[in-house]
């Protein structure tokens, strides 16, 4: 049986034939949802146990599909750490110039994922686990937060009245980068065994008192 192509209605001339073209929120969301599967086949029979065509599958697209949006399957867990990486940015964005960092994070930051299930604060979790030992993967979660600096640079640069390619303003933001980096892999570890309230909180105030300590020491380095 041959497959019917639809007809798509167009506002300046007739109608086209073709399947109807998928939106940017559509396609995050798709990606989102093949993120989430294939950390589950990673955890499950491990990175080299899983191939694309399983993904797929799993998530219910062509082969097809899941290469156009995956160049590689270990890139698969990108959509999943963004989140997790873009949540703290976004915090940092809202920073109010009256408050100190610490005392915003405490208010504003939900470690981890923001707004999102304990699903896919677990899935987080699961994958930086695995990145300890495949390479692959942490190629692709340091690669995330390197490309987080651009953000904190720029958060920076507006706080300290400096222009963004300034060497302490770069600095600051590689530290904080490094800071959530590490501050991630600890809760990770301490959340084999499930994921509680009461960790994430620390979690919270951990990160808020480094970030604290690393500026106020890179602040003072560069005053003296």
């Amino acid at each position: 049986m041959t497959d019917v192509v639809p007809e798509i209605a167009t506002a300046d001339g007739p109608p086209r034939r073709g399947r109807p073209p998928v939106s940017e929120e559509q396609r995050q969301r798709q990606r989102l949802d093949i993120s989430r599967h294939a950390v589950r086949l990673f955890a499950e029979q491990g990175v080299a146990g899983t191939s694309g065509e399983q993904i797929a599958q799993a998530a219910g697209v062509s082969e097809r599909t899941f290469w156009r949006y995956f160049p590689h399957k270990e890139s698969c867990v990108e959509p999943l750490l963004t989140r997790s990486v873009d949540a703290f940015c976004a915090v940092l964005r809202a920073w109010p110039a009256d408050l100190e960092l610490i005392d915003h994070l405490r208010e504003a930051y939900t470690p981890v994922v923001d707004s999102s299930s304990d699903e896919d604060v677990d899935a987080v979790l699961d994958v930086v686990r695995l990145t300890h030992g495949e390479p692959a993967l942490r190629a692709v979660y340091l690669m995330l937060h390197e490309r987080a600096e651009a953000a904190l640079v720029d958060v920076l640069a507006r706080r300290l009245g400096q222009p963004s390619g300034a060497i302490d303003v770069r600095v600051q933001a590689a530290a904080m980068s490094a800071v959530l980096r590490v501050a991630t892999d600890d809760v990770a570890q301490a959340t084999v065994g499930g994921v509680t309230a009461d960790m994430l909180d620390g979690h919270r105030e951990q990160l808020a008192r480094a970030l604290s300590l690393v500026l106020r020491g890179l602040a003072q380095a560069v005053g003296g």
